[in-house]
Parts: structure tokens; sequence; C-alpha cells
């Protein structure tokens, strides 16, 4: 199959190796750009564990600060790799979305052992540090980097839809999917959906698709990449 990814660039890269893998070829065309916040070293004094809620978090709490020991509670398994990819030496997986990992980080830490650091998006709602903060958690909500939307389409992408060579797309976040069903509409090219299989992450991220009509839309049974990939 030939896949569009509109993920980020670095994501999509990691993501068009695996499906080389399983015999598809992808079509990067990133809708989102990650703009990573500069600043001097995050001191982790008194942090008890960092908690990440996407790969580009890793990255950017990477950027920030050279220690390594300190436990990494992450949402799921492609961002616990990529922690583990960093060096971090103690790296839990929540095998979910962010509640998960407010449930997950309830039974992994103790309030009186220091605050979580959470290395945020911008765009990233509060609801993580809302659900450990009643719990009695301390949650220092650290904005390090920017998810910011492309203003349209990639030439490669209104290219491959025109010319109906695409089999499928996969959308990660009912943002991106929003953006890219009002690409579509903005270039005239709904039409050229209507024989793709669509792949979402999530019910939420489909139903931000609705505008568009989908030979089939296939919704993951987890939320992340792997469960995603089993799609296929």
């Amino acid at each position: 199959m030939r896949i569009l990814i509109t993920r980020p660039a670095d994501d999509a890269r990691e993501l068009s190796q695996k499906l080389a893998t399983m015999g598809h070829e992808a079509v990067i065309a990133p809708l989102l750009k990650i703009l990573y916040a500069d600043g001097p070293q995050i001191s982790l004094d008194g942090v008890q564990a960092i908690l990440a809620t996407s790969a580009n978090g890793v990255r950017a709490i990477a950027r920030r600060t050279t220690q390594r020991d300190v436990p990494l509670f992450a949402v799921g398994p492609q961002t616990e790799a990529e922690a583990r990819s960093y060096g971090f030496q103690h790296v839990r997986n929540a095998e979910g979305d962010a509640l998960a990992l407010a449930r997950a980080t309830i039974s992994w830490a103790t309030p009186e052992n220091g605050a979580l650091l959470h290395a945020a998006g911008a765009e990233a709602p509060k609801l993580l540090a809302m659900e450990l903060e009643k719990h009695g958690f301390t949650v220092r909500r650290e904005v390090l980097y920017e998810a910011r939307i492309a203003g349209g389409l990639p030439e490669i992408a209104i290219e491959a839809l025109h010319s109906d060579v695409l089999d499928a797309v996969m959308h990660f976040s009912p943002r991106v999917a929003t953006a890219f069903a009002d690409c579509v509409r903005e270039a005239n090219l709904a039409s050229h959906c209507k024989r793709l299989i669509c792949l979402c992450i999530s019910d939420a991220t489909a139903k931000a698709l609705s505008p568009l009509h989908f030979r089939e839309i296939r919704v993951a049974g987890r939320p992340n990449q792997q469960a995603l990939l089993e799609l296929l």
C-alpha cells in the first residue's frame, strides 16, 4: 500500500521506516511543524519523575537537561522508545492516553516524594495536571515546544491525491485530521478521498474527518502507533 503520513517530520521518517519493513510505501507530507523552545537548562531538583505525553515532549526535555537518571513516565510505547533512545535510564509506559498516564502515575509515584514535571506542548490540554492535582500531586507544567499547523498540504500530497496513487492515509490526532480535511477541501481534492482507507488513532480523530468521505475508516483499538499499524 502507498500511505500518506501527515505527522511531523521526525515522527514521519521513523514511521516510514516501519511501514517499509511491512512492505508499504510512505508519502510524507507533514501538517505539523514542531518548534522547540530554547532556554537555559531546566533544573530537575526535587522532581521525582518526568511526564511525557508525546515523543516530542521527550525530544524537548532532552534538549534542556543532561540528566537521564530521573524516572520518565511515558504515555505510550512510541514515547517510551524515544525516551530510551535519548538515554533515559528509568522509563515506564502507561500504554494509553493522558488519562491512562495519570492513573499509572498515581500507582507509580506518591505526592510526598516530590513534584512531577510535565514536558508539555503549548497546545496540550491541562487534563493530566488536573487529574494528578486531585490526588495531591504537585505538577510543574513546562511548555517546551509548539506544534504549529502548516498553511496547506505540501505539493507532494496534492500531487499524490490528484493522481489517485494513494491507498490510505494515517491520522494521529483530531487536530491534524481537522487540518487535513480543511486543506483537502480548499484544494478541491475531497472527491479523491473516496477511494482511500482512512486509518485513525481514535474515534475523535475519525469524527474530525466527517466532512470527507472515504472508502473505509478504521479506528485503532488503542491510542498508539503500534495499534494503528495493526490496522494494516
